[in-house]
């Protein structure tokens, strides 16, 4: 079947959901949406007030809300009595300290929204809720780096369950490298290329968000799938080389910042799935204890690491959708209590 918009997709959805053969109803929508704004540690109900902050923060995050706002709008116009709830990217990162929020502008420019936040958290939170349910409370206590490699790609230093530094800043595009994404640049150089090349803001901004990273490196694709199969060509071979130059050191400066290093979990499409990309991000990382099993990394095994590494190293999938679901539960559960 096609759909052309976000809005028949979300009626052949709803539709095929509520017309199941065990009689299944919908009590509440859940939407990932990638950006809380500056006060956001938890999901919400969607509310028009909701929806007219989230419109004026299309500006923190240009790519998604759009997107995640058309979602919610048609599921409105489709079941406009079904409650939703905003489940955000940013929320996870509510708990970064003061230092890690902060951007480095003078004071006189500085305002609430104005600040790192962090994205993927809805990620994050699911590896760290993974974790506990496999290792107990005890996975708490360790130092963990969660590398999120995907299409847009992150990685978080995590302790106590908590996000204490993270790679992405104020928006998507800093940190790691990624498909489209330039990840971190000199702002010299962004200055540069409107002032002295004469690019307008528009421009630089499709540069940055749409012609950069894997593509703009390559010149053959974001996709990483392809530029693994073609990894013999220069152009490729590089753009895969700087991608995992830039993850390892990352995950050396985020190791710092824990203080040292207990485990590492590979996640997102790239982490979860590509050895070759694993096997190229710990190379030389053996002076934090990071060793991988060759045989357990190719295999597609959830640990990866050797017998000798100090730091635990997995690889698994991301269920991003099992944390929405979660939470619209919770506010569906919170929601009935107050009610009755």
């Amino acid at each position: 079947m096609h759909v052309s918009n976000q809005e028949g997709a979300i009626e052949v959805i709803l539709s095929a959901v509520e017309g199941h053969p065990a009689g299944r109803s919908i009590s509440i929508v859940g939407h990932r949406v990638a950006h809380g704004g500056p006060n956001c540690d938890c999901p919400r109900l969607v509310t028009p007030e909701l929806e007219s902050e989230l419109q004026e923060r299309i500006p923190l995050a240009p790519l998604h809300l759009p997107h995640n706002l058309a979602g919610i709008a048609a599921v409105r116009s489709h079941r406009p009595k079904l409650p939703q709830v905003a489940c955000f990217d940013t929320a996870f990162h509510a708990s970064l300290p003061k230092l890690a929020q902060t951007t480095g502008l003078p004071r006189d420019l500085t305002s609430p929204e104005l600040r790192r936040y962090g994205y993927h958290g809805l990620s994050y939170e699911f590896v760290v809720d993974d974790l506990r349910r496999k290792y107990g409370p005890q996975a708490d206590s360790e130092r963990l780096i969660v590398a999120h490699l995907g299409n847009g790609a992150s990685m978080a230093a995590i302790r106590d369950g908590r996000s204490i530094e993270t790679t992405m800043g104020f928006s998507t595009l800093s940190g790691l490298p990624m498909g489209t994404r330039s990840g971190d640049i000199d702002p010299g150089l962004v200055l540069y290329l409107i002032l002295e090349k004469g690019l307008s803001a528009e421009a630089v901004r499709q540069v940055l968000y749409e012609r950069s990273g894997l593509l703009g490196l390559s010149g053959i694709s974001s996709d990483m799938r392809v530029l693994l199969a073609d990894r013999d060509r220069p152009q490729a071979a590089e753009a895969i080389d700087y991608f995992c130059t830039h993850a390892r050191s990352f995950i050396g400066s985020l190791s710092t910042t824990l203080g040292g290093l207990d485990r590492i979990v590979f996640t997102g499409g790239i982490g979860a799935n590509a050895p070759t990309i694993r096997a190229k991000v710990c190379a030389d990382l053996e002076y934090l204890g990071v060793e991988l099993d060759d045989q357990h990394n190719a295999s597609g095994a959830r640990l990866i690491s050797s017998a000798r590494s100090r730091v635990n190293i997995e690889a698994f999938s991301t269920d991003e959708e099992i944390m929405i679901a979660r939470h619209a539960r919770q506010v569906l559960d919170t929601q009935l209590a107050v009610q009755g």
